[in-house]
């Protein structure tokens, strides 16, 4: 009928009499555009966790890649395809690391069994849309003394689309960074791991040194690679700030506040 009048428009004369005889009830109503509900679900309650395996060997030189790269799955959001590329992005570039830094100086054939890169993750929390994980990576360069063992963390908020950074946790110039460190220096210097003598540097209030962190249900956890706050034979370590050591630094606004409800 829309498209009849518009036609009756062209000729004028015509337009008069249509809208004459047309009653109140048979006039054609102004559409009304529809929006589409908003689910108030999180999103992270729409998903679920799983991963990718690959596997690659090579003979000249003689290695093994093995990595599982997490990705969530159940959903076609935007946000789920952003989250899925930053965990493929970060597990790439470190495989790009090591053929760029180690396979590249192997030698033909082996000295021993082949060089080797492995990489996993543990999903140390989650609540609401928050997400933290710990990736572990753990490689052998042929002909070395000893493998080595290095970490990354990834704190993601699925809601905003975002990787987490320090500063998002706390309030501008909350000088947080001295609270952890004055914290984690005081634990480190209970264990019997060669602390001191140089390893305390590790521990000092830089953005370098605090830079693997989660969260967690009780705390930040901190952890310090191979060499940093200790020698090769310690081993990594970890240090849980609790929360109750950092309450008047958080920003009540920030993604903290979904974990200490």
């Amino acid at each position: 009928m829309l498209g009849k009048v518009l036609n009756l428009m062209v000729t004028g004369f015509a337009l008069f009499s249509v809208l004459a005889a047309c009653s109140t009830a048979a006039r054609i109503p102004t559409p009304t555009p529809t929006v589409a509900p908003t689910d108030p679900t999180p999103l992270s309650s729409r998903v679920n966790l799983t991963f990718i395996s690959f596997k690659e060997d090579g003979s000249s030189p003689r290695y093994t890649v093995t990595v599982q790269t997490p990705r969530l799955v159940g959903s076609e959001d935007a946000r789920v395809s952003e989250f899925n590329q930053r965990m493929s992005d970060l597990i790439q570039d470190e495989i790009k690391y090591f053929r760029e830094n180690i396979l590249t100086h192997m030698t033909t054939p082996p000295i021993t069994s082949g060089s080797f890169f492995d990489a996993n993750y543990n999903l140390i929390y989650q609540r609401g849309d928050v997400w933290s994980f710990k990736f572990n990576f753990f490689g052998y360069a042929d002909g070395a003394a000893h493998p080595f063992h290095y970490s990354l963390t990834l704190n993601y908020d699925l809601a905003q689309g975002r990787e987490l950074a320090l500063d998002d946790l706390f309030t501008q110039d909350a000088g947080y960074l001295n609270v952890m460190s004055s914290y984690c220096i005081a634990e480190l210097s209970k264990r019997d791991i060669g602390f001191f003598g140089g390893f305390e540097r590790g521990a000092e209030p830089t953005p370098d040194n605090y830079r693997n962190w989660n969260i967690a249900a009780d705390g930040l956890i901190i952890t310090f690679d191979e060499y940093q706050v200790a020698p090769y034979a310690a081993g990594p370590q970890t240090v849980t700030v609790p929360y109750s050591e950092l309450k008047p630094l958080i920003n009540q606004q920030g993604p903290l506040v979904v974990v200490l409800r």
